[in-house]
């Protein structure tokens, strides 16, 4: 699988909120099906005895069509948060958005609505600066 193009941002925005990154990439197989999802890691809070856990599934959404990027990205989404549920299902999944695209193509509302039929979890990066700008549950 090729690299998003802003993987190595969204993985240094998560270093520095204090997470650890567990897996680079976090690899699935559930009988013959293989998938792999750009990133794993874990953040120990000192109040709570156990910590949490996440995947994050990075997009660019780079290509022409935002549409077809997100059609990708949801498909992607909810195949690997229904992996999670069977083998981990103590991980979190979230959708890694950037900035730009969230603040325009992500505020439409057909996108507002699949988001909330969906139940997509939504962490969005600025890549310029690495930085996580908003987690969306």
């Amino acid at each position: 699988m090729a690299r998003d193009l802003f993987h190595s941002a969204v993985k240094n925005a998560l270093v520095k909120e204090q997470w650890s990154i567990t897996a680079d990439p976090l690899k699935i197989k559930i009988d013959g099906v293989k998938l792999e999802i750009d990133l794993a890691a874990e953040k120990v809070i000192a109040a709570e005895k156990e910590g949490h856990k996440i995947a994050v599934e990075i997009k660019s959404f780079l290509n022409t069509s935002a549409i077809t990027d997100f059609h990708a990205a949801l498909g992607q989404f909810l195949n690997y948060r229904l992996a999670l549920q069977m083998t981990e299902s103590d991980r979190v999944l979230y959708l890694a958005v950037p900035l730009e695209t969230f603040a325009s193509f992500f505020q439409e509302r057909f996108i507002q609505e699949a988001i909330k039929l969906y139940q997509l979890r939504l962490v969005v990066y600025d890549p310029e600066k690495e930085v996580v700008t908003e987690w969306r549950d």
